[in-house]
């Protein structure tokens, strides 16, 4: 048996190839390209020094928590704007921890809620100061307690 392969089957051996395997792999590559971008839109602003504060213990004693702090900052004029402010957010952060009890600070949950409020603040005096949130989120990079 004797198979003649035409123009018009190579066409159409091409065209599968391009829409079944090439095309999602394209689309694939697109999607990670934009991703990446939207990834390098983004600074960090870290406070200096550390934040060291008191919070309340057991037993009359008081308990300390030295943390690092970041906020995810949009690039451009954004970052010069939240290091305007680092003095209040700073401050802002220090008080919440400050009004927080020994067991909320040792506990993993806890500690999560406690990034959570401060993001909250953090935004909130921003907005306040500056007509927006600035930040996209506020990490703890570092907690230390004892």
């Amino acid at each position: 048996m004797r198979v003649n392969i035409t123009l018009f089957h190579l066409y159409v051996v091409y065209i599968f190839m391009f829409k079944i395997l090439l095309y999602p792999a394209l689309i694939f590559a697109l999607l990670l390209s934009s991703f990446s971008i939207r990834a390098n839109d983004y600074a960090y602003f870290g406070f200096e020094p550390d934040i060291v504060t008191n919070y309340v213990a057991v037993k009359k004693k008081m308990g300390y928590v030295r943390l690092t702090v970041e906020l995810m900052v949009e690039k451009g004029d954004n970052l010069s704007i939240v290091e305007h402010h680092a003095p209040l957010l700073r401050d802002a952060i220090i008080n919440i921890i400050g009004q927080q009890a020994e067991a909320k600070v040792k506990s993993m949950k806890g500690r999560a809620e406690i990034q959570l409020e401060c993001e909250e603040q953090v935004k909130e005096l921003l907005t306040k100061e500056t007509g927006k949130p600035l930040i996209k989120k506020l990490l703890f990079t570092q907690w230390l307690d004892n």
